[in-house]
């Protein structure tokens, strides 16, 4: 490839060519290359795709006709070759990998909400197909302490077993505690990677992400093989709030990339909270903040997170007199009775015998396993623990 701005003539002729108006794939093509081309979110390239459609757009970015993209084409035809498209939608197939498309079914409506910003294309590893459920984003610190994990596992169990896709970055801390906690409740969980897909990254949550894939779904904006970088994390972070009704900080130093996330949050109209720590502790510092200067609700329970995303059960919120008895026997403690603590028993019979269907069942005892009041055998049976 030439210096930028003199773009090799083959090469361009050859992709204008791939990509001309009428061509059954051509819009497909076109958005394949722009995954390419550009950095996520590129306002430019958005705004030019939405005036003049995916496969014009490109037209006009590399024939140098409108003088207003100079600036723009310089960044964009350094990247350019005549197998662009090819080449990323090879390592797709190799490693997997679906390509979602705006206007597919599979594409959330939720990213229109960033407008020219929005991704141009998805490339996605996994099971789940996007079909607009209720979906809170769990996200911050890296280096959580042992209270910030705990209440992010607490919280990312009991929503998923309600149905709640779980949806966070993947990362170590927080963002793996999420994950994990879905999945052990057996629920769908979401990751939003700031490289290819076809990478785990971090490396040490190779095989989490494997499992997130096989259940739920792995996503980025970035074809397969792109390497993740600072300014891309921070442009993944408006994915991960655009996708979720409600964003909550778990735990969030002062500068911790989570403000990043959650600033995205507000501009976007989602609902915003933030669990509070102690005031001594730097590492609620950030959470600290967004119930101060973003106004974010302050979440104790994952019912509060459920009132915030409107799957509140106003019942619970009753007042409730200091004398009733709160002994009531819900689900969790139907499970718990189920349970023996000398015998391990199958999820099948634990159904069987606290009336509960067995999906449900399996999902209360993830959550009583991550709560320390159930431990799951080798053979895979179930017995009573001490509990926390």
């Amino acid at each position: 490839m030439s210096a930028p701005g003199q773009a090799d003539g083959v090469a361009v002729a050859r992709l204008v060519e791939s990509v001309r108006a009428g061509e059954p794939t051509a819009d497909v093509r076109a958005r394949v290359v722009w995954s390419v081309l550009v950095e996520p979110g590129d306002g430019v390239a958005g705004a030019l795709i939405a005036a003049y459609g995916p496969a014009e757009a490109l037209r006009r970015a590399v024939t140098g006709e409108d003088e207003e993209l100079a600036v723009a084409r310089r960044r964009w035809l350094p990247r350019l070759r005549h197998d662009t498209a090819e080449a990323a939608l090879d390592s797709a197939r190799r490693a997997g990998v679906r390509l979602v498309l705006p206007g597919d079914p599979d594409w959330p409506a939720r990213f229109d909400d960033l407008g020219a910003h929005a991704p141009v294309a998805l490339w996605t590893r996994g099971r789940a197909r996007w079909t607009d459920p209720p979906a809170v984003a769990l996200v911050g610190a890296r280096a959580a302490t042992a209270y910030g994990e705990g209440v992010a596992a607490d919280l990312a169990a009991e929503l998923a077993a309600d149905g709640v896709v779980i949806v966070s970055g993947a990362a170590y801390g927080i963002d793996g505690a999420a994950h994990r906690a879905a999945l052990s409740a057996g629920g769908t969980t979401i990751a939003l990677l700031a490289g290819g897909v076809d990478r785990a990254y971090p490396r040490g949550h190779e095989g989490l992400l494997a499992r997130v894939a096989a259940s739920g779904a792995v996503w980025s904006e970035i074809p397969c093989g792109a390497a993740p970088t600072k300014w891309r994390f921070l442009a993944r972070n408006r994915l991960i709030a655009a996708l979720a009704d409600a964003v909550v900080v778990v735990e969030a130093g002062w500068r911790s990339g989570s403000l990043n996330t959650a600033a995205h949050a507000a501009e976007l109209g989602r609902s915003l909270g933030a669990v509070p720590g102690p005031v001594t502790s730097a590492a609620s510092a950030g959470c600290h903040r967004i119930l101060r200067e973003f106004s974010g609700v302050c979440v104790t329970s994952s019912e509060d997170v459920r009132e915030m995303i409107g799957l509140s059960d106003p019942a619970t919120h009753a007042a409730v007199s200091p004398t009733a008895d709160t002994g009531r026997t819900d689900d969790r403690t139907r499970v718990l009775d189920a349970l023996s603590s000398r015998t391990g028993r199958s999820t099948a019979e634990v159904a069987r015998r606290c009336g509960i269907d067995p999906d449900r069942t399996l999902a209360l005892l993830g959550l009583a396993e991550l709560r320390e009041e159930a431990q799951r055998d080798e053979d895979g049976t179930w017995r009573r623990s001490g509990g926390r």
